[in-house]
């Protein structure tokens, strides 16, 4: 069913929700949602390295600052 959206004159809490609304409906239906080959590769090694012990992970706070390195 199309559904018509007048983004440009939603308020930015209306976009947000309206995103919101989104993603949970995507989260419930995740067998739908498509992998590319390509990812499902990158997901499988991370789980590998998981099960390993040999991931490596951050915290939000590292990793926000690492981003915010990379910006310009």
């Amino acid at each position: 069913m199309p559904v018509a959206l007048q983004v440009g004159q939603m308020s930015l809490a209306e976009k947000l929700q309206t995103m919101e609304t989104l993603w949970d409906d995507l989260c419930r239906r995740e067998a739908d949602v498509p992998v590319p080959a390509w990812q499902k590769s990158i997901l499988d090694e991370r789980q590998r390295l998981i099960e390993q012990g040999k991931a490596r992970f951050s915290t939000w706070e590292s990793a926000r600052k690492r981003l915010s390195k990379r910006m310009p």
